[in-house]
């Protein structure tokens, strides 16, 4: 008796289909009448919105999923551009990120580029409550990457450090405090558990 396993079966393209669609498609890649395969595409493409409801109103990738499947090899009509194999095919482009360390690992990058910000804005009310937000949010990487308490003294520090002298801060700007900012990560990590 012979038996058909999956691992002695071709490998599928999208396996997140099923082995009955692509069955589907390799059948209508047989039809040489262009208005039953037009029809079978159709029906194959409203099975496939039903397999992936969250597919339903993205058209357009359904199709470009049966083009795939097909191998590019289904010729109907489609409502939409086909994909080109060579596109899909194509490795994307390297993205350059910037390679200049960083001081202060802890508050990460995007806490310098809030600072260099800071330093271009005018003086008055927006920017010292531009400053205290990141003051308060220097703080709460401090503590979540260091130790579990830090003055207001030390980040006040920090940032005139990273500012290059440029941010001035009043030694007297109040910040949140250490266990108000632990007691919230607490509060976050208990909702994503239920």
């Amino acid at each position: 008796m012979n038996h058909d396993y999956n691992t002695s079966r071709e490998e599928m393209i999208m396996p997140e289909y099923g082995r009955n669609i692509h069955k589907m498609i390799e059948h209508a890649c047989t039809i040489e009448n262009r208005e039953e395969r037009n029809k079978a595409a159709r029906t194959i493409i409203a099975i496939m919105a039903n397999l992936n409801p969250h597919l339903r109103d993205h058209k357009q990738k359904l199709w470009d999923h049966l083009a795939i499947m097909s191998d590019f090899r289904l010729d109907v009509d489609s409502p939409y551009e086909k994909p080109s194999p060579k596109v899909l095919n194509e490795k994307p482009k390297i993205i350059m990120y910037k390679n200049d360390p960083i001081k202060y690992k802890h508050y990460g990058r995007i806490i310098e580029n809030m600072i260099k910000t800071a330093i271009e804005m005018e003086e008055g009310e927006k920017k010292v409550a531009f400053i205290q937000m990141i003051a308060n949010h220097m703080k709460k990487c401090y503590l979540t990457w260091n130790k579990p308490q830090v003055t207001d003294e030390v980040i006040l520090k920090d940032l005139e450090e990273m500012s290059g002298g440029k941010l001035k801060v009043d030694p007297n700007l109040k910040l949140s405090e250490s266990r108000e900012i632990l007691s919230k990560k607490k509060k976050k990590k208990e909702q994503r558990k239920k």
